[in-house]
Parts: structure tokens; sequence; C-alpha cells
């Protein structure tokens, strides 16, 4: 039996991909749905560079479904996928600026510029509860 990698991939990721688009995260898989989507969202957009790393599954993913239960939570919901549809996350990356390329990491953004970002290290080594709350503090923050 032969699997090409590329499908292998796609297989393995579908789940990870799953954990955000089942709470209505819009998947950005290309650069041009990036630049549609990003400067043009009114209001406030999260926008979650998911990962396969395990700090994604373990605290990320879980982090970020606990901040949705939130009563205040942004107008836009966007996701990429680090490793997964590479030129998406550069694209998107290009908007998180002064930060460097981190994954996973939550950017918040408000009218297309950024307001507030969860870096890699900071949701390495935490639980989901406490990136929750500081996504919680942001949406109380800039989501009103």
């Amino acid at each position: 039996m032969s699997m090409s990698f590329e499908r292998y991939m796609m297989d393995m990721v579908q789940p990870m991909r799953e954990d955000l688009t089942r709470l209505g995260i819009q998947e950005l898989r290309t650069p041009e749905e990036v630049e549609e989507k990003l400067p043009n969202a009114k209001g406030t957009a999260l926008v979650v560079v998911n990962s396969v790393c395990g700090c994604a599954a373990g605290q990320c993913r879980p982090g970020v479904a606990e901040a949705l239960k939130h009563d205040i939570t942004p107008d836009h919901l966007f996701t990429v996928f680090a490793g997964q549809d590479k030129e998406a996350t550069a694209k998107a990356r290009e908007y998180f600026a002064p930060y460097p390329p981190s994954s996973p990491s939550i950017a918040l953004m408000k009218d297309g510029e950024l307001v507030y970002f969860i870096e890699r290290h900071q949701i390495e080594n935490r639980s989901a509860q406490e990136i929750a709350a500081d996504l919680t503090g942001a949406f109380d923050r800039f989501c009103r």
C-alpha cells in the first residue's frame, strides 16, 4: 500500500484543523484568502496560528475554545495552519509585526491592525485556562 506524504499529513492534521473549525473559526488556506480577510475585517478579528505541536493541542486550541465561551468575543474568527498552509501563514504573519514567526500563536486585530498577541513562549508550559484568561482579558479590552 502506497500513500503520499502529503495525503498522510492531510489525514493526520485534519482533526487538529477541526479542533478550531468546529468552533466556527474560518480557515484561511491561501495568501489570497488572508489578504482578502485580515485587512478588511471591520471590528475585531482573532487569528489563531495553528500547529501540530503538543502545546497547540494541550494548551492553545483548548484555551481558544474556552475563551470563545466568554460573553464578549471578536467579530471575526480566523485560523492559518503553520507548516501546512505555509504561504497563507507567511502572509498572515506579515500582519503580526513586530513579533517574529511563532506557532502556535494567537493574534487579536482591530480594524486590520494588531492590538494583542500571544507568542508560543506564552503558550508553552501554561494551562488552557491561563491562556483563556489572557484572551478573555483582551476581549474585554478590545472587543467592546
